[in-house]
């Protein structure tokens, strides 16, 4: 196992929508405050106020529920201890984990990453298919560089973890993330638009 940095922002995010006190009530400007930038911007203060919120004890439940080994959390979310099959057994099935009138909002946070952190799967992901996901990083320092990641066409479902170590540096992890997923996803099924063949029959002609 290592660490999971800030991919346990998706962790968190579901923990916080899953609450008795929020599970069964519209989301409102508090709620979004918090987890629109700790997904989509990967905001650590918003995080720290949401771990504050669930308490550790959340992340533990979901990841009973997900049936994840090896998971520990600590006082620092940052260092909760995963392992790459776990989270992808979290991704496969994320909304699934989700309380059901939160589940859209859940799925848009994770597919509206901001471009200056759409590097690694960002950048690769097939044509035709909806990718969601969360990165986590060392602060820039190259101490770790990891994603996990859900890409989804209409049934079908992959989800991919690559958990990267000791990368000397963040932009030497991001080009790791970016050619690893890349040849994991060499000759995926990209989907091309359908296009509609349309006849040129000439009319029939009628007999008087």
């Amino acid at each position: 196992s290592t660490w999971l940095a800030s991919v346990v922002k998706a962790m968190l995010m579901v923990a916080y929508l899953d609450q008795p006190s929020v599970a069964h009530r519209v989301l409102n400007g508090y709620d979004r405050s918090l987890l629109w930038p700790m997904i989509t911007q990967s905001n650590n203060d918003a995080a720290d106020r949401v771990y504050l919120t669930v308490g550790p004890g959340a992340l533990y439940a979901l990841a009973h529920r997900v049936g994840m080994a090896s998971f520990s959390t600590q006082s620092i979310w940052g260092e909760t201890h995963i392992t790459a099959s776990g989270q992808t057994k979290f991704f496969l099935h994320i909304d699934r984990y989700v309380a059901p009138l939160h589940r859209a909002y859940a799925m848009l946070l994770l597919s509206s990453i901001v471009p200056y952190e759409r590097w690694g799967i960002g950048e690769v992901a097939p044509k035709g298919w909806t990718l969601f996901f969360k990165g986590g990083w060392g602060s820039g320092t190259g101490l770790l560089d990891h994603q996990v990641a859900l890409i989804k066409r209409r049934c079908a479902r992959v989800s991919i973890a690559v958990l990267s170590m000791y990368d000397g540096s963040h932009a030497y992890g991001k080009a790791t993330l970016r050619g690893i997923f890349q040849r994991l996803l060499h000759r995926f099924p990209v989907i091309r638009p359908h296009h509609r063949r349309v006849s040129h029959r000439h009319p029939r002609r009628l007999s008087a």
